[in-house]
């Protein structure tokens, strides 16, 4: 039996970390159908990671900024996405925006959680149990699936394609000669707020410890994360490489996948590090890796599970930041033995 080719329209999520998260999605469609046709709507700065993605045939740009409403730019952007004539469309947010592209477009079938009032917009609405459905990754795929149907037992991971000829392009570019040394690659940003963010001097204190083991120690980020970066970089004596703000998010992929081992708060980085494959070492804070987990086997979460968590909040209501302050070096130091075993 033939199966017809499908088109497929996806609006994406608007965070790196989830957009990563996604491809777990992708890759169900693809698996279910291997002639399907991926296009994913989201804004423009995830193309270069949907780039990474070899079950996406085309990344399709939003052309708004975080938080804009846009009716009529996404009204004109739905109707010129007529020609492809999708069969189907998924969409991952729960926004009544994010359905209308989809709907102008008139993909036959739009599948999305209830939310928002967009009845109107979507003909295939579910309802989200967040007890069936705890993981992100779980919600994502189950959208692709017909409703009511179970996961599969093994959902894929993602798992991101790299180029290491290319990490060392850009390691050329810098002026940092490569070694034989193991590396350690430290995220110590976490866009969403600061009960996410372990310490700076507690990172420098790990780094100190590899360093002293004879690692290198590579610093990853975004230019917001400069500050924290540069606080890692006087306490260990600018012994580090402070790669924030200095390459792009593909740059970054390439970097993470050949590093040893990496360290890294509950981030958008820290899904892309767990998409290359390396051994990671997370920490949680006023998250909950039950629900957002780095999606790899080759993972060890910290997190203390205090009585005042998961607050899911960007600063920690209560003042102390337990959750995070309790984790010690000692502890990251002791996961990071076990990450590489």
């Amino acid at each position: 039996m033939t199966i017809k080719e499908e088109s497929i329209l996806v609006v994406g999520p608007a965070w790196v970390g989830d957009m990563v998260m996604a491809q777990s999605l992708f890759k169900v469609l693809k698996q279910e159908n291997p002639s399907a046709q991926i296009d994913v709507l989201a804004p423009a700065w995830t193309k270069p990671v949907l780039s990474r993605m070899p079950e996406v045939r085309s990344a399709i740009p939003l052309p708004l900024g975080h938080g804009q409403l846009g009716l009529v730019a996404r009204w004109r952007l739905g109707r010129s996405l007529r020609q492809y004539q999708y069969d189907r469309a998924i969409v991952l947010p729960r926004s009544l925006k994010a359905a209308i592209v989809p709907f102008a477009a008139r993909a036959k079938k739009r599948t999305g959680f209830l939310g928002e009032q967009r009845w109107i917009l979507l003909n295939d609405i579910r309802r989200l149990d967040k007890k069936v459905l705890p993981k992100t990754i779980d919600r994502f795929v189950a959208l692709g699936l017909e409703k009511n149907a179970r996961l599969p037992a093994n959902l894929p991971l993602p798992l991101l394609t790299t180029d290491k000829e290319n990490a060392h392009r850009v390691l050329g570019r810098i002026g940092h000669k490569p070694s034989n040394k193991k590396i350690l690659g430290i995220c110590p940003g976490a866009e969403y707020g600061p009960a996410k963010r372990w310490p700076a001097s507690y990172f420098a204190e790990v780094a100190s410890k590899k360093l002293d083991e004879g690692w290198e120690v590579w610093l990853f980020g975004s230019e917001k994360d400069q500050p924290v970066t540069s606080e890692i970089m006087q306490a260990t004596s600018d012994q580090c490489l402070d790669l924030a703000g200095k390459t792009t998010i593909v740059e970054a992929i390439d970097l993470l996948a050949i590093t040893s081992t990496v360290l890294t708060n509950d981030s958008g980085l820290m899904h892309v590090a767990a998409a290359t494959g390396i051994p990671i070492v997370a920490i949680y804070g006023s998250s909950d890796p039950a629900h957002t987990p780095p999606l790899t086997r080759s993972a060890k979460n910290l997190y203390l599970g205090l009585e005042c968590s998961p607050c899911f909040k960007r600063d920690c209501p209560l003042g102390h930041t337990r959750c995070l302050y309790e984790i010690s070096p000692e502890m990251v130091l002791k996961a990071l033995h076990s990450s590489m075993l």
